[in-house]
């Protein structure tokens, strides 16, 4: 990018989950770690949990990368997924209802929901939930980590460990309001078990099909709304015995709500997207 080029954006969020989105089917932003780290300061810049590229795919209707707030690439996040086929079908670039869209994850299969000639909802294929330990990655003995102790700050916590592309830990709680995310959550995310380190879940049972949770991002800190995260949270809820397989699970987030499905094939999430407004900004 050359300095003082102005860039065309549209600011979107799901579940208040939001991200910068730049279509890159016609233009290649040359340092989107750099411009993930401009655009997300909500003082100085846009303001955001990070970047995202719309990017032409060989192998898929289209292709998202997803930058975090401190310029890491993520390889994959369901709310901005979500985001991203609105993106594709309000503006005409795949007008489809079925979409299938190329990740560092994986290709993602979605559904759209249409109201008015523009997508309201989004239901995401997210895949198999991954529960190795070496593919997670996590390094704690056994074939699976489930309700296993991890002392973190002097106090033990049990963790399940999670991957829907990207690494989760989930922890439940009694109250996640009472919880000091701030503190706890990079002490999580850097933790020596975690090489890639890790996104944290907290997550507190409401009922049987209702989960409430509060999100603790690498790269990011806490946001109002992660799509794996409340997958992951759902998975964990069926594996320790909290919800059910195969029924749809409310994960009540600080920014909105989200169904999830788990099953042994697959995890549906499905939830909104929402475009704010859009821009341009001299970089």
């Amino acid at each position: 990018m050359r300095r003082g080029e102005k860039i065309e954006f549209t600011k979107m969020h799901g579940c208040g989950n939001d991200y910068i989105y730049i279509n890159c089917f016609e233009k290649e932003i040359d340092d989107p770690e750099e411009l993930a780290i401009a655009l997300s300061d909500r003082h100085f810049g846009i303001g955001g949990d990070g970047l995202v590229l719309i990017c032409r795919s060989d192998i898929a209707d289209a292709k998202m990368r997803m930058f975090n707030m401190d310029g890491s690439e993520g390889k994959m996040c369901g709310n901005a997924i979500r985001c991203v086929a609105k993106y594709l079908y309000d503006n005409s670039l795949c007008k489809k209802d079925e979409i299938k869209i190329e990740t560092l994850s994986g290709i993602k299969t979605l559904h759209l929901n249409t109201e008015n000639g523009s997508v309201s909802t989004v239901k995401v294929d997210m895949g198999r939930a991954e529960l190795d330990p070496a593919k997670i990655p996590a390094a704690l003995p056994g074939d699976r980590i489930i309700n296993k102790p991890l002392t973190i700050k002097g106090q033990t916590y049990n963790i399940t460990c999670v991957s829907m592309g990207n690494p989760h830990a989930v922890v439940f709680c009694d109250d996640t309001d009472s919880i000091d995310i701030a503190g706890l959550g990079p002490c999580f995310e850097y933790s020596e078990i975690f090489p890639e380190r890790v996104n944290t879940e907290f997550v507190q049972v409401i009922g049987r099909n209702t989960i409430k949770m509060r999100v603790w991002e690498r790269g990011s800190g806490e946001t109002l709304a992660c799509g794996t995260g409340a997958c992951a949270a759902a998975v964990a809820s069926v594996l320790n015995g909290y919800c059910d397989k195969g029924q749809d699970i409310r994960v009540l987030l600080r920014g909105g709500e989200l169904v999830i499905n788990y099953t042994d094939e697959r995890v549906l999430m499905t939830g909104n997207c929402v475009k704010v407004f859009e821009g341009v900004i001299e970089v």
